[in-house]
């Protein structure tokens, strides 16, 4: 079986397919190629109980891709850089609307024990718990459960967990629904793994399958705080800004934009770095450009509903699909390559309850 693709979708396939046929009867080979992959790119909250997007589809994907998230931080024991439940909090502009948020969290939480601990925070209350935001004027809501991941080292951690997973980190091409071209020429697989988000379009092209499938920038800074602060902070996601993730006491990421017509480039630009840093600005004092330290560029896949999808490519029955995750796709990454290495071995799958049909987004050409 191959896998094309390591971001968090096909390492999340190939740790499962590992842990599900932990004796190596289904031989796994995963190609990345890491170039503008989106995960290597992203450090990600993962906090999607509160959104407001009507999709109930995304909303399954999402709330139980969170516990997906949480049970591999805990089985694999990974560490505070690579995963941090230290809670969530999000601002709103006044009192009423974060009671309105409140109770949408307790509603919520009926079918989300995940989100533990909710509490209505004043503004020096938020100042409190994440001393570097000196400028704080709005209340907030904080969820207990709410955490960040970083992409990169997330998937390191788990393919560090595979020793039986072949990694081959080079480019290939789909020939057809059993053949690639690899560096070593035409091989054959009883079945692929496409785990390529924006490329994925490109890639289906190849067996003459149409997918709506569109590329979308992202951009985020880190800084280094004028003081450092306490360690543990919980992240925040302010109200019509970027959201901001503490990942020391010292250092906080700023991001990510969406940029939708700049396609697979990947070059930083000043443009989003004015942007990001000027959220920043809003809330801590003393911020200036000499305060980034890095910047990370990668690349989202989104399709025209924004709704992800999983599934097996109509027509091709051992060609199995999963992508359009857009800004999502930390959250709902590792259960689509959970629902996809089900699949792969034959195993039973709800995907009526995480994706529209996949005839929605795929076709022929």
């Amino acid at each position: 079986m191959a896998i094309i693709g390591g971001g968090i979708v096909g390492t999340c396939a190939a740790y499962f397919l590992n842990q599900l046929e932990p004796n190596a009867s289904v031989q796994i080979t995963l190609f990345d190629s890491k170039n503008g992959q989106a995960t290597k790119a992203a450090a990600g909250i993962i906090s999607p109980w509160l959104s407001k997007r009507r999709n109930q589809h995304w909303y399954h994907l999402a709330r139980d891709g969170a516990t997906v998230v949480k049970e591999l931080a805990t089985a694999t024991n990974m560490d505070g850089l690579t995963y941090a439940n230290n809670g969530t909090i999000i601002t709103r502009k006044n009192i009423e609307q974060v009671q309105e948020l409140e109770q949408l969290a307790y509603n919520r939480k009926q079918t989300a024990p995940l989100m533990g601990e909710i509490q209505v925070l004043q503004p020096e209350e938020i100042k409190q718990a994440l001393p570097m935001l000196t400028k704080m004027t709005t209340p907030g809501l904080f969820i207990s459960g709410g955490s960040w991941i970083d992409g990169n080292r997330f998937c390191q951690h788990l393919l560090s967990k595979c020793p039986l997973i072949q990694l081959r980190s080079e480019k290939v091409d789909l020939v057809d629904d059993h053949h690639l071209q690899t560096k070593q020429g035409v091989q054959r697989f009883d079945q692929i793994i496409l785990a390529t988000g924006a490329w994925t379009k490109k890639v289906l092209s190849s067996v003459h399958v149409q997918a709506d499938i569109r590329p979308q920038k992202g951009q985020l800074i880190e800084i280094k705080l004028p003081h450092a602060t306490k360690a543990n902070c919980p992240v925040l996601m302010p109200e019509s800004e970027y959201d901001f993730i503490p990942v020391a006491t010292n250092r906080l990421i700023i991001g990510a934009t969406h940029e939708d017509h700049s396609g697979f480039d990947l070059s930083e630009t000043e443009t989003a770095t004015a942007r990001l840093l000027q959220t920043a600005s809003h809330l801590v004092a003393g911020i200036s450009l000499e305060n980034v330290i890095l910047k990370r560029v990668g690349t989202r896949a989104y399709t025209s509903d924004y709704g992800p999808f999983v599934g097996q490519v109509p027509g091709h029955p051992d060609l199995l699909v999963g992508t359009g995750l857009g800004s999502s796709g930390l959250t709902t990454g590792p259960l689509v390559g959970q629902l996809l290495a089900r699949l792969a071995l034959g195993q039973s799958v709800d995907l009526e309850y995480y994706s529209k049909p996949i005839t929605n987004y795929l076709r022929s050409a």
